[in-house]
């Protein structure tokens, strides 16, 4: 069974919208599935460094 999806709202500058179609189109992918695609490679690319908190901002 798959997990269930949270929807959220996402403010985006016009330009970068456009980039991000263009990019999900050539990838025959939604633009949602191509942000949730992008989202999970930076994910998996933070998991793989050797100190992930590292880069998280603090306050």
């Amino acid at each position: 069974m798959a997990a269930e999806k949270k929807a959220f709202v996402l403010r985006i500058n016009p330009d970068t919208l456009k980039e991000l179609e263009r990019w999900a189109q050539e990838e025959f992918r939604s633009v949602n599935g191509q942000i949730e695609y992008v989202l999970n490679e930076a994910l998996k690319k933070r998991k793989k460094s050797p100190n992930p908190d590292k880069n998280v901002p603090t306050d």
